[in-house]
């Protein structure tokens, strides 16, 4: 899961998760890709095609519209990391999805400038005075 931000100002939450929204979302995905002969890689990087990183970066599309182009490298040899511009219900689980990788785990860990950092799971904190969305 990772960073969530909890609002009552819908103009906020319009600005975060709006159609329009250009607020950057990053998260960290862990990734599996399943081979033809029933085997699960560990060390995907190695044998995961560029061409289909290259799709993912700009190239596919959920429910017949085109995605906007995204950031996507490799964090380590079985983890993606991904910046989007956009949220599209389960987006980034579809997007792997289509060029062969299954996600095994996905957190947020920054939204906008506001960052995840060393929080606790389950432990919440107010904005920053320089966090501003």
């Amino acid at each position: 899961m990772g960073l969530l931000v909890l609002t009552q100002d819908g103009r906020v939450a319009r600005q975060l998760i709006g159609e329009d929204s250009g607020t950057e979302k990053e998260y960290l995905v862990r990734v599996s890709y399943p081979m033809p002969q029933g085997d699960v890689l560990v060390d995907v990087q190695k044998v995961f095609p560029a061409a289909q990183l290259a799709r993912l970066r700009h190239g596919l599309s959920l429910d017949g519209q085109p995605l906007k182009p995204a950031l996507v490298d490799w964090q380590n040899p079985e983890q993606l990391r991904f910046v989007l511009t956009e949220g599209k219900k389960r987006q980034i689980r579809r997007m792997c999805e289509q060029v062969g990788l299954k996600v095994v785990g996905l957190k947020r860990i920054r939204i906008g400038r506001v960052v995840l950092g060393q929080l606790p799971v389950g432990q919440w904190r107010y904005l920053g005075p320089h966090e501003r969305f």
